[in-house]
């Protein structure tokens, strides 16, 4: 018969693993959804606003219509001029957050500078899509 300490060690050795392995998952699903936000910006820096709307995630195109995601993009982008740079601040994974639907999003904020604004903060928060792929659901430049 085996002892309640050896059990317990047991549980706990398995919980162990499973965090482990649940962070593990967590770490690919950021680095994944970086690339897809890092690709994204690469279309805004280009001036490719209607093509970052159709690349956008499914939930964000029924927020934001075409025609005013490329009226109101250039109005806050052009002001900044060229990017010059722009580096991961920070990255959070999360199935919830405030005003979106449950799901699989990654908070990722980055220390950007443009020619016009030296110091900015993007946040973009890539969610995955229906289609298993990480789509940009929100944007916002401080």
């Amino acid at each position: 018969m085996m002892s309640k300490r050896r059990v317990v060690g047991g549980i706990l050795v398995a919980c162990v693993l499973a965090a482990g392995s649940l962070a593990a998952a967590n770490e690919q699903a950021e680095e994944e959804a970086v690339t897809a936000a890092e690709e994204w910006l690469k279309l805004v820096d280009e001036g490719e606003y209607g093509q970052s709307w159709k690349t956008a995630a499914t939930y964000f195109k029924s927020a934001v219509p075409e025609a005013q995601w490329e009226q109101a993009l250039p109005a806050v982008r052009q002001p900044l001029g060229k990017m010059l740079s722009r580096k991961v601040k920070s990255r959070q994974y999360s199935t919830s957050l405030p005003g979106a639907p449950d799901g699989q999003y990654v908070v990722i904020q980055f220390q950007t500078s443009f020619e016009n604004k030296r110091s900015a903060v993007e946040t973009v928060t890539p969610m995955l899509d229906k289609d298993g792929g990480w789509r940009v659901s929100g944007y916002f430049i401080k």
